[in-house]
């Protein structure tokens, strides 16, 4: 197991709290189907041994384990952990969801023959130890599959980082549908209310940052909205990577 200096453990401490922000668990609500659609893909086998990293309130891993799949969910945030929890306990679902770290996962080597992440796992602070991590707890032959953008969205990016430990690694460009009932000024305030992320962002201006913020994130919504008045339709771009274990 790694130590973390006191600097990496302010850092974890703000993510945390980050995270613990809002509500994630209601703000995915709007993106369930592209979520489904991601796991739909993975065609899992009823008894797969799952890990689901940065597993938020179980978006995924509940619709896993209601196909019969073994799943273990880990997540930074302990607030989103209870969520999953209680979602999982008011279907008598068999899951078990963890409060840890994406870079030091609390599982013995080669513990799972699937390991995933939806654009979760990509906000940790050092890729190549969630990398090594990802690889680490995953099974010879198993495989890892994330949706990650940014910099992890980046083809030459991902496969530096998933070097080591991997035999085949497969990359496709996929569209991330988000879709609103309400226009994107509304957008920007759901994001502010709900996204931990964007909630702290808010919270740590004064009232002309904010002011300026929410202009910014109205304009660059409504410029990519692809619905008409009263509602937002915007398709995100993703790098959907499958890699198998050495």
């Amino acid at each position: 197991m790694m130590t973390m200096t006191l600097e990496m453990e302010s850092l974890k401490t703000r993510l945390r709290t980050t995270w613990m922000s809002g509500d994630y668990g209601y703000f995915a609500k709007y993106l369930l189907p592209g979520a489904m659609d991601f796991l739909n893909r993975l065609d899992i086998a009823p008894g797969t041994r799952m890990l689901d990293v940065a597993c938020g309130a179980g978006q995924i891993a509940i619709p896993a384990a209601r196909a019969g799949v073994d799943v273990t969910g880990i997540d930074i945030a302990a607030n989103l952990i209870d969520q999953a929890q209680a979602r999982a306990r008011a279907e008598k679902l068999d899951v078990r969801f963890d409060e840890g770290d994406a870079e030091r996962l609390p599982y013995a080597d080669a513990s799972f023959d699937l390991v995933v992440s939806l654009i979760g796992a990509m906000f940790a602070p050092v890729p190549e130890r969630v990398a090594a991590e990802l690889v680490r707890v995953c099974r010879p032959g198993g495989r890892i599959v994330m949706a990650p953008p940014v910099k992890w969205g980046d083809e030459a990016t991902v496969r530096e980082r998933l070097r080591d430990g991997i035999a085949k690694l497969s990359v496709s460009r996929r569209l991330y549908p988000m879709r609103y009932p309400f226009p994107p000024s509304e957008v920007v305030e759901f994001f502010r209310l709900y996204y931990g992320p964007t909630n702290r962002a808010f919270a740590s201006l004064d009232p002309v940052g904010r002011s300026s913020l929410r202009h910014d994130l109205e304009q660059l919504w409504d410029r990519n909205n692809l619905a008409g008045r009263g509602a937002t339709n915007v398709n995100s771009e993703y790098l959907e990577v499958v890699a198998i274990r050495d």
